[in-house]
C-alpha cells in the first residue's frame, strides 16, 4: 500500500493573495499593484457623473466654491465665477437630457432639480447684491418667490399633485441664468459692457419670475 504520509512532506504552498500574487478571478482591470478600492470609487464617481440625479447634487456642492471665489472680487476671480457657475447651470440642462434618455425620471428628481437651480441662482444672487451689482430689492423679489413656490410645491407633493417644472418656470430659470452669468464677470469682457447686458437679462428673468410665481399659486389654488 503507498504511504501518502512521509515526514518530510513540503508545506502547503501559500495563498496567492498573501504571496504577492492574485487570484484568477479577481479583477486587475486598474493594473497591477493598484488597490481595488481605487478602481471602485473612480467607478462609483463616474456613474455618479452619469446618472441624473448625481448632476443635479453636483450644482449643490459646486455653491460653496462659488461663494468662496467670488467673496475676491477682482476681475480674474470675477471671470473664473461666472466660468464655474456657468459649467454647474450646464448640468441643469444635462439632468434633464439624461433622466429621459436612461428612462431615469423619478419622483426624487423632480423635487431636487428645481431646489437645486433655486440654491445655485439664489446663493449668486445673494452674492452679486452683497457686492452692489444688483439691487436688492430685486434678488428680495426673486428669492422671495423662490421660497415661496418651494413651500407650495412641498405641500402639493405632500399631495400627490405632480411637482414638475412648469414651462414657464424652464424659461425663468434660463432667464436668471442668462442674466448672472454676465452680472458675474462684471468688468468689460471681449469689448462688451458686462455689467449693462446682465441689467437687460436681470430685468427680464425679473418679470419672468413674477409671472411663473403668480402662475404656480393660480394651478394649484385648490389647495387652500
Amino acid at each position: 500500500m503507498e504511504r501518502t504520509d512521509y515526514p518530510h512532506d513540503p508545506p502547503p504552498a501559500a495563498p496567492p493573495s498573501a504571496a504577492g500574487g492574485y487570484f484568477p478571478g479577481d479583477d486587475r482591470s486598474a493594473g497591477y499593484g493598484e488597490r481595488p478600492g481605487r478602481t471602485d470609487a473612480w467607478t462609483r464617481l463616474k456613474a455618479a457623473a452619469n446618472h441624473p440625479n448625481g448632476l443635479t447634487l453636483f450644482r449643490v456642492a459646486v455653491i460653496p466654491l462659488i461663494i468662496v471665489l467670488f467673496s475676491f472680487p477682482n476681475r480674474l476671480m470675477a471671470l473664473v465665477s461666472g466660468l464655474v457657475f456657468s459649467a454647474a447651470a450646464i448640468t441643469d440642462y444635462l439632468d434633464g437630457f439624461l433622466a429621459r434618455r436612461q428612462g431615469k425620471v423619478t419622483f426624487i428628481g423632480k423635487v431636487m432639480d428645481p431646489v437645486a437651480d433655486k440654491l445655485l441662482n439664489s446663493s449668486a444672487f445673494i452674492m452679486l447684491a452683497a457686492h452692489g451689482w444688483v439691487p436688492a430689492w430685486v434678488v428680495c423679489v426673486i428669492v422671495g418667490r423662490e421660497l415661496a413656490v418651494t413651500g407650495l410645491r412641498s405641500v402639493s407633493a405632500a399631495k400627490g399633485i405632480d411637482v414638475s417644472a412648469s414651462r414657464l418656470g424652464k424659461l425663468k430659470t434660463g432667464f436668471q441664468v442668462a442674466a448672472i452669468i454676465p452680472l458675474m464677470i462684471h468688468y468689460p469682457f471681449l469689448g462688451l459692457d458686462s455689467q449693462a447686458i446682465g441689467q437687460v437679462l436681470l430685468y427680464l428673468a425679473l418679470a419672468f419670475t413674477v409671472w411663473s410665481g403668480v402662475d404656480y399659486f393660480i394651478k394649484f389654488r385648490r389647495l387652500f
